[in-house]
């Protein structure tokens, strides 16, 4: 996946719903039926994984990782963050 290959699902204010996998062997972004699947390497330990996603799913977007908030999913797989 190319830097910036859902740059057209960036809009103020939307709502993105992502299925989270740490530990992966390989990270990568895939996006189907409106969820964005992200496969980090960084364990799920004191927020890792989570910044990982996030940096994962700004770079997809073509976003600063500073606009994106983590609304929901703290804890889970399944998050969802919003974008300023």
């Amino acid at each position: 996946m190319a830097k910036g290959g859902w740059a057209e699902l960036a809009i103020p204010g939307a709502r993105l719903v992502v299925r989270a996998t740490p530990r992966a062997r390989r990270p990568g972004v895939s996006y189907q039926d409106g969820v964005f699947r992200i496969a980090v390497t960084a364990p799920a330990e004191e927020g890792r994984a989570n910044a990982a996603v996030a940096e994962a799913l700004a770079q997809a977007l073509c976003v600063a990782k500073t606009r994106l908030t983590l609304v929901a999913g703290a804890t889970s797989r399944d998050k969802t963050f919003q974008l300023d």
